[in-house]
């Protein structure tokens, strides 16, 4: 039988007609069945196109002219190409409808699950300025410090990116001063290649309901040039300021964060309130991005646990414990585990801070505490589980049908990940009832779901 090739040879310039979108947003185009994915390319258009790269089965393309336009593109609110903002160039409506697309093809495809309820994606009413936290890389050009994100697919900093339209606009303007203070004071770059220099990042953080602001600079070397100097100039230029915070990373490696952290000046903490809660804030607290949406995400998840007085519950990835002091204002007990040790400290300050007793915060990986737990007679009514973009650990999943709570649900950043997970929690006696994306990061590919899942009754399918 002949080599089957592609009908498209690399470097060839061709006019092709798009048709679909991927989920990461580009466009799906076909020259006799063969794919083509070409970022910034909408449904409906027509393009001249070079095609840069060819599998067996489909290839890629880069954009060189629109023929047709898709009404469905907009203007990008901005024109940097650091890969942050992919989906800036498609209206918001299409960008809410793809993420649908992307969480209904994951449940049939990968769950195989056609029948079940997947509910309209809630989307923000302004999907700009969300975010309430930045880690930002510091650079050096013609001996003047610059700040920035990094080129798509290299390490080359955009210069002074200071405007991101995803950061709140106190975000942006407390990079630009902590850089601006930095370079007139004399404290150089990291330099990644020769291992040398202090500034490697800025991370700011705020409060979105208290407005309180935490700066982090992320240094290679413990001594830190006119600490006092940079520390004083921030205070006074921001009065929300209530932390400054150093962390040293003296590794030659991609991870932002090091090992050792260290108060300038101020808190430790910085506060934020989410439905009448209220959370302490670290320099490495695991804290979500978009409060707008956190509030819609977790009123979403305790809609789901339908948690009764008597109810006990477990949050198998509890965090500095948002979701589970959510549960314990109305469960009876709540166990929260976490393999982080400073995130199960945060956790409990969390609900002292909030008076809550009926929560507690145990360090460990929960796919070896659940299977303790059980083996104490610990018997749950319900688990909460929100796992990293990878998706629960097996054994996870088998600790907890071991459990047999009478729901989980399972808050998932990848639909991919948790289409596989509900697969194996179907096949272990479960049934999904219903999952609800939410938009927690506008402009970008990434979409939230919150799922709802049942123990079945005694002999149903």
């Amino acid at each position: 039988m002949p080599k089957q090739t592609a009908p498209v040879k690399k470097n060839e310039t061709i006019t092709l007609t798009f048709e679909d979108l991927t989920h990461e947003g580009n466009g799906v185009g076909k020259i006799n069945g063969y794919p083509l994915f070409v970022p910034n390319a909408l449904p409906g258009e027509e393009a001249k196109i070079k095609v840069v790269k060819v599998n067996k089965n489909y290839g890629f393309g880069k954009l060189l002219e629109l023929t047709k336009e898709s009404p469905e593109r907009v203007e990008p609110a901005c024109d940097v190409h650091c890969n942050g903002c992919g989906l800036q160039h498609m209206s918001y409506r299409l960008q809410l409808e793809m993420k649908q697309n992307h969480v209904k093809n994951a449940m049939k495809k990968i769950a195989h699950l056609e029948n079940i309820p997947i509910h309209p994606i809630i989307g923000m009413e302004n999907p700009l300025n969300y975010r309430n936290k930045v880690q930002i890389p510091v650079g050096e050009r013609d001996g003047q410090l610059i700040t920035g994100f990094y080129q798509k697919r290299s390490h080359r900093i955009i210069e002074n990116t200071d405007t991101c339209i995803t950061h709140n606009d106190v975000i942006n303007e407390v990079v630009k001063a902590v850089r601006d203070i930095a370079n007139r004071l004399g404290i150089g770059a990291y330099n990644e290649e020769k291992h040398r220099g202090v500034l490697r990042h800025i991370m700011v953080r705020t409060g979105q309901a208290t407005n309180e602001i935490m700066v982090v600079l992320v240094t290679r070397t413990e001594k830190l040039p006119n600490k006092d100097v940079l520390v004083e100039e921030l205070t006074k230029a921001f009065p929300n300021m209530k932390s400054i915070m150093q962390n040293i990373n003296d590794k030659r490696t991609n991870v932002i964060l090091g090992r050792k952290t260290k108060l300038l000046w101020g808190e430790e903490y910085i506060y934020d309130r989410i439905g009448g809660l209220t959370f302490a804030i670290s320099a490495k607290s695991f804290y979500q991005v978009n409060p707008v949406q956190t509030k819609v995400l977790y009123d979403k998840a305790l809609e789901y646990a339908q948690i009764g007085g008597n109810d006990v519950v477990i949050d198998a990835y509890c965090g500095i414990g948002t979701i589970a002091l959510f549960l314990a204002q109305q469960a009876k007990k709540v166990y929260g585990v976490e393999v982080v040790p400073e995130a199960i400290s945060d956790a409990k300050k969390n609900a002292k801070l909030n008076g809550i007793t009926n929560a507690e915060f145990f360090v460990g990986e929960a796919e070896k505490v659940m299977p303790w737990w059980k083996a104490q007679g610990l018997k749950p009514d319900v688990v909460v589980v929100d796992p990293p973009r990878k998706g629960c650990d097996e054994a996870l999943l088998k600790a907890m049908t071991d459990m047999q709570p009478k729901r989980i649900v399972y808050v998932s950043c990848n639909p991919s990940t948790l289409a596989r997970d509900l697969r194996i929690l179907e096949d272990g006696g479960y049934d999904t009832q219903e999952v609800q994306p939410v938009d927690m990061f506008p402009m970008t590919g990434h979409v939230e779901c919150v799922s709802q899942i049942v123990k079945k009754e005694a002999g149903t399918d």
